[in-house]
């Protein structure tokens, strides 16, 4: 979650200086008694020049209303007083009724009409009505975008040492609005109006240092002018002070000041401090871990259309924290952040998509929100768009060279999902990158020290292998598989039950192996699926339960896992946990057969050869001991010399035999090695022969 505070400007100032002509009167006693804090006797002494037509006296009632000083606060009447006087041509009121129209104050909102009254107010040299008047080119409103007119008006009101408007040109500069762009030109504007004590320039004077835009980086003069900023209630400086505090920035880190300086802005109803205040609370930084709490300010900046909060409220419905888990209300909150270009809320509504939770599964829904996040550099998007290329999903064309870009983007950011994935291109050689096992170590230790699971689980295999210039290792092989199975990595779950089976930096405990199988085949690993099948097929770690066994290596072989479709042709075969049934042992064989399994290839020739659940048929064996033999699989070397021997399915032909027994006798298989003894005791050793 990114950490970013805008540059705010003053948007609109309203003059509030209460005026008297310099002759003595009731008007001057009525401003005597205002500076004593007797509202009411200024009231009394204003009303009935007011009455009379006092321009003066109308603009001090007006303030009176609008402030609620001596009388309750109202709006519509403070409206009111200021459209008498701005009638006869009192520039404060005019500036002060400006004001009301732009903010829609006791007046319905109406933006023309404030600007005409903020331009007849500035045309008579009132710095307030300039410094608004600009603001309105600046944004826009009932006149065209102007940067350059917004300019020229900020400057007549700087000219008269407006300090709002010092910050305003401030902005100006630092964005290049027009001016061309100039951050020390917006050093010194800011600078100008934070030290006439403006809360908005300190604390963009603090935002230049913190961030080192016209000055020299310096965390600590960034902090004291936030402080300043924020003695003064200013919201974003109380933000960015409580961020200088959380991250130890120009300040001792302290969580517990970080939170109080983000709960005086979120009070004030701040969205970004909300946010921020609720990621204190879902971390337990600076207070308690609670939930609830951070929900609950969350919930109160996304309803100000926050788009980080939106992103997070979407998080907290996705694993159910301070709420009551709920996909469809995620997907909701990370569309509306989404929508406004939160590159967080992207990627993460890419991931709802391609998992299909609270949405359907959709890949190129999946791959549209992940490129969105990718081009604005998020390293979570980038890492699963790498992916979506390597494997040609969403609509993409596969591509490994593009992912393994993408991947280093990620990589290149600390995202320990795209620094395990580059590991994995520069293990296999992938993506037009050199094979090259150190550079893969080195990637999949950085993503480790990130706690990635994935990485831990790889570079366990590397210690039990001693790659990537890492000595063989199995005890440090054992605890990174084991880091990884802790976090439920069903492939290190089966890799260390491996070594617990083979006693590999581990001590050996057939028990132990069959709790972390069992915990992967729960996550319908089929690999631990078929393992769990084994240890009860041969009581291994668990009691002997041949139904136990035929139920896992079927669940394993319905995923299309080739051994586990051998194992369970076989038991058809021997009627173990099953009745004995040929017919299925040959369709279970033929299913791991077609995937190019040797030793089913071979069993399914055996099958053809005897006749058993299949029509015999020795042309059709032959062919299924020649897959398996070209593989290398001895069993089948051996058998394909027998039908040369014999002339089964083939020409007889002894040279052919005696060549594939060889083969298979050269990997050590007795049978073969029989074979040819019986060869040449018959005269029939060709291996002399011209």
């Amino acid at each position: 979650m990114k950490n970013i505070i805008r540059v705010a400007i003053t948007a609109v100032v309203l003059s509030l200086e209460l005026v008297a002509p310099s002759a003595a009167g009731p008007l001057e006693d009525g401003l005597a008694a205002y500076g004593r804090g007797d509202y009411a006797t200024a009231i009394q002494l204003w009303r009935p020049l007011a009455d009379q037509g006092n321009a003066y006296a109308q603009a001090n009632l007006g303030f009176m209303y609008l402030n609620g000083r001596g009388v309750s606060q109202d709006y519509a009447t403070a409206a009111g007083w200021f459209q008498k006087a701005a009638d006869q041509g009192h520039v404060d009121a005019q500036a002060n009724l400006g004001f009301m129209y732009l903010n829609g104050r006791g007046v319905s909102q109406d933006y023309t009409t404030a600007a005409s009254w903020f331009q007849k107010a500035a045309d008579q040299g009132n710095a307030y009505a300039q410094n608004n008047l600009g603001f309105m080119y600046q944004n826009g409103r009932a006149v065209p975008r102007d940067d350059a007119a917004a300019v020229s008006w900020y400057q007549k009101a700087v000219d008269q040492g407006d300090a709002d408007a010092q910050n305003n040109l401030g902005f100006m500069y630092q964005n290049g609005r027009g001016v061309p762009q100039d951050d020390a030109a917006a050093v010194s504007w800011y600078r100008k109006a934070a030290d006439q004590g403006n809360a908005d320039g300190q604390n963009n004077l603090g935002l230049m240092y913190r961030d080192g835009r016209g000055v020299h980086q310096d965390y600590a003069t960034a902090a004291i002018w936030f402080q300043k900023a924020a003695d003064q209630s200013n919201v974003v400086a109380q933000a960015n002070l409580g961020f200088a505090y959380q991250n130890g920035r120009g300040v001792p880190q302290d969580f517990a000041a970080a939170v109080s300086w983000y709960q005086k802005a979120a009070d004030q109803g701040f969205a970004d401090a909300q946010n921020k205040l609720g990621l204190m609370y879902l971390d337990g930084r600076g207070v308690s871990q609670d939930y609830a709490i951070a929900m609950s300010w969350f919930q109160k900046a996304a309803d100000q259309g926050n788009a980080a909060a939106q992103n997070n409220l979407g998080s907290m419905y996705l694993h159910g924290r301070g709420v009551q888990q709920h996909d469809a209300a995620a997907v909701t909150w990370y569309q509306r952040a989404a929508d406004q270009g939160n590159a967080d809320a992207q990627a993460n509504l890419g991931s709802m998509y391609l998992h299909g939770r609270g949405v359907p599964q959709d890949d190129a829904a999946a791959v549209s929100w992940y490129q969105k996040a990718a081009n604005q550099g998020n390293a979570t998007a980038q890492s699963n768009l790498g992916f979506a290329y390597q494997k040609g999903r969403g609509g993409l064309a596969k591509d490994d060279r593009e992912a393994a870009r993408l991947y280093k983007l990620a990589a290149d950011q600390g995202n320990a999902y795209g620094q395990n994935n580059l590991g994995v291109n520069y293990r296999d050689g992938l993506g037009g990158v050199s094979k090259d096992d150190r550079e893969a170590a080195r990637l999949f230790k950085l993503a480790v020290d990130q706690e990635n699971a994935l990485a831990q689980n790889n570079l366990g295999y590397f210690y039990t292998q001693g790659r990537g210039g890492l000595a063989k290792d199995d005890r440090e092989a054992a605890r990174l598989y084991k880091l990884a199975a802790d976090q439920g990595n069903a492939d290190a779950q089966v890799n260390l039950g491996f070594m617990y089976v083979n006693g590999q930096g581990v001590p050996q405990d057939h028990s132990t192996a069959a709790s972390w199988f069992r915990k992967a085949a729960d996550q319908r690993n089929a690999q631990a699926q078929h393992n769990l099948g084994f240890m009860y097929q041969n009581g291994r770690g668990v009691s002997q339960d041949d139904a136990a066994a035929i139920g896992w290596y079927r669940k394993a072989a319905d995923q299309g896992h080739a051994p586990a479709q051998v194992n369970l042709g076989l038991a058809y075969v021997n009627g173990q946990g099953v009745s004995q049934d040929y017919a299925m042992a040959a369709s279970w064989f033929r299913k791991a057969a077609d995937q190019g399994f040797a030793d089913a290839q071979n069993k399914l020739g055996f099958i053809y050869l005897n006749g058993r659940g299949v029509p015999q048929d020795y042309a059709i064996a032959v062919s299924w001991f020649q897959k398996a033999a070209d593989q290398g699989e001895a069993a089948a070397q051996s058998n394909l010399g027998l039908m040369y021997l014999n002339g089964y399915g083939v020409s007889q032909d002894d040279a052919a035999a005696f060549s594939w027994f060889r083969k298979a006798a050269d990997q050590g298989y007795a049978p073969a090695q029989d074979n040819l003894e019986l060869m040449r005791l018959h005269g029939r050793d060709l291996s002399n022969r011209g």
